[in-house]
């Protein structure tokens, strides 16, 4: 038990697992902001609506676009949300730093 221990404290496990957890939450409630907020709005934008269902038709070949363009755009916004969130604890961790 007591090496058992020594591995958890050794490789932060613990916190490792609080971060996949908090992670998915966040990922979870970006997807909702983005699915029932953002993309609502783009859809009155953009001319025909429903945007996130066109396809781009080669020869035999659909290209979901819509869709692939959906998924960038929650790329993107997960990644800036995670961008702020890196930002903000490195400026605290910085004020910890000079006191």
């Amino acid at each position: 038990m007591k090496e058992f221990m020594a591995f958890l404290k050794n490789y932060q496990v613990i916190g490792l697992a609080v971060a996949v957890i908090i992670g998915g939450a966040a990922t979870s409630l970006v997807t909702a902001l983005v699915k029932d907020v953002i993309m609502p709005i783009i859809g009155v934008l953009v001319p025909g609506g429903d945007w996130q269902k066109a396809v781009w038709a080669v020869g035999p070949v659909n290209f979901a676009i819509g869709d692939f363009v959906n998924a960038l755009i929650n790329f993107i916004i997960i990644a800036a949300v995670v961008y702020v969130i890196v930002k903000i604890i490195m400026r605290e961790k910085d004020a910890t730093k000079k006191v």
